[in-house]
């Protein structure tokens, strides 16, 4: 396994819509081995998540997992997931507002609203079906690193800048607001 550089906002493959991988493509050592680097880089940088495109490769896989993260401390916690070709369909039109960072995108975070409970149909890195609901912080989560793949960053999906704010006064002024968001999230839809 090896560490990746993660790519910064402004390099063109953060804006590109990732292609989708064959079965064969997926079996490859080649594809086995990005996954591996996904999961240990994603964990080096303590993300919740990380997509191909950030590591430079323009291909449709994901990884996430969150298991008592500091940078995310009020996150829940979710099961190591590969996601390969990833669709996701939103469940109903219930949204919430998430405040978001990216590796990709270091020291800023923004508010960025997000589907409440989505459908998660992709493969895993065997090539087996998945198919799964996710609500809730954890829906908030998989739609970040999904929207990777389609070339889109978080900061697109801000609509008031005026939320946008370092990590350093994101912790100093808008944290506690947040971890009260987060709990109310939680309570109506779980993780």
């Amino acid at each position: 396994m090896t560490l990746r550089k993660i790519a910064q906002i402004g390099h063109p493959v953060l804006r590109q819509r990732a292609r989708e991988l064959s079965p064969e493509e997926l079996a490859s050592p080649a594809t086995q081995a990005l996954i591996d680097d996904l999961v240990e880089t994603m964990r080096d940088a303590n993300g919740a998540g990380l997509a191909a495109p950030q590591v430079h490769a323009s291909v449709r896989i994901c990884v996430l997992e969150v298991k008592d993260n500091p940078r995310y401390p009020y996150k829940p916690n979710i099961p190591l997931t590969i996601l390969v070709n990833p669709v996701l369909t939103p469940i109903g039109d219930t949204t919430f507002e998430n405040y978001e960072g990216c590796l990709s995108v270091p020291d800023l975070r923004g508010v960025v609203r997000r589907h409440a409970e989505l459908r998660v149909d992709a493969l895993d890195r065997r090539g087996a079906p998945i198919a799964l609901v996710a609500r809730g912080i954890t829906a908030g989560t998989y739609q970040h690193e999904c929207d990777h793949l389609d070339g889109v960053l978080f900061v697109d999906r801000v609509t008031d800048p005026t939320t946008l704010c370092t990590w350093k006064e994101f912790a100093r002024h808008r944290e506690e607001a947040f971890k009260a968001t987060v709990r109310d999230v939680v309570a109506r839809f779980g993780s």
